[in-house]
């Protein structure tokens, strides 16, 4: 008797947030760096890989409460805002960027950002709670009084596990400018290490065997190192229609091949695969 086929894993949601600055700070026109956190080494996805930050889709990133203390959630459907709060959770919780506009006397309507200042209390309270589950984003932004900032969140690229993958994430890119005031730092749980760098770098560092790059973060990085400055990089995304991608391999004349759709907008989309002697990393979505 046949055995029934196995079906593969349904993707899980999740989100990834590039965070750029000018690599000369407060200048506009300087070459964008992107910042990056290494995952530590016991982590069971994209373990010891230079990635972005993100993660899986939490229930209260798509609570209700949270369209009313979001600017720009007018333009967007309930589906893309959950990501794009989940994405400034991430970026809070792994780095601790906040990309939220303080309400209050004098500020409401206003388009700044939460200082730094502002945000040193909040961090101190809420970054270790959201890390640990002990607390969601809804609890931060009311007690706070914040209206979260997805207006600045871009959409970049959106990536779906391969089928055989024994885990799978359904996964959306954003790119955002870090706020200029605040200081980004890996948590020192998930992420072990973090950088600032100019994509170019990430992926020569990569090829010289000094770092490791899933395939979704260096076909993203291939990207990035198209723009010159942080605006041109945020103005390309919204100018690129995003396809979404999900890698097949193709075998042909003993050799395997990874492909992505040919209009996805990468530069590349056919790469050989090296033999198979042994358990190979399989291609993921995500960071």
């Amino acid at each position: 008797m046949t055995e029934p086929k196995k079906q593969p894993p349904v993707p899980r949601p999740a989100t990834t947030v590039l965070l750029l600055r000018p690599s000369r700070r407060g200048d506009a026109a300087a070459p964008p760096e992107v910042f990056m956190v290494v995952r530590h080494q016991q982590i069971d996805a994209f373990s010891g890989a230079l990635v972005f930050p993100g993660g899986k889709l939490e229930d209260a990133d798509g609570d209700a409460r949270l369209r009313a203390r979001s600017t720009g959630a007018a333009a967007l459907g309930d589906e893309e805002l959950k990501f794009r709060i989940a994405g400034i959770r991430e970026a809070f919780e792994e780095c601790g960027i906040l990309l939220a506009h303080k309400r209050g006397q004098g500020r409401r309507g206003s388009s700044a950002l939460v200082t730094a200042a502002e945000l040193a209390p909040i961090e101190q309270r809420w970054r270790d709670k959201l890390a640990k589950d002990e607390a969601s984003i809804v609890d931060l932004v009311e007690a706070e009084d914040l209206e979260l900032a997805t207006e600045l969140m871009t959409p970049y690229a959106h990536w779906i596990t391969p089928v055989f993958a024994p885990r799978r994430f359904d996964t959306w890119f954003f790119v955002a400018e870090a706020p200029a005031e605040q200081d980004a730092l890996h948590d020192g749980s998930e992420s072990v290490d973090s950088v600032w760098i100019g994509a170019q770098a990430a992926i020569d560092e990569a090829e010289a065997g000094r770092r490791t790059l899933v395939h979704a973060t260096l076909k993203n990085l291939e990207l990035l190192a198209e723009a010159d400055t942080v605006g041109a990089a945020i103005a390309q995304a919204k100018a690129r229609r995003i396809v979404t991608v999900q890698p097949w391999v193709e075998s042909r004349d003993g050799k395997r091949y990874m492909h992505l759709p040919p209009d996805s907008g990468y530069r590349n989309v056919v790469r050989e695969m090296p033999p198979q002697a042994g358990p190979q990393p399989v291609p993921q979505a995500g960071r």
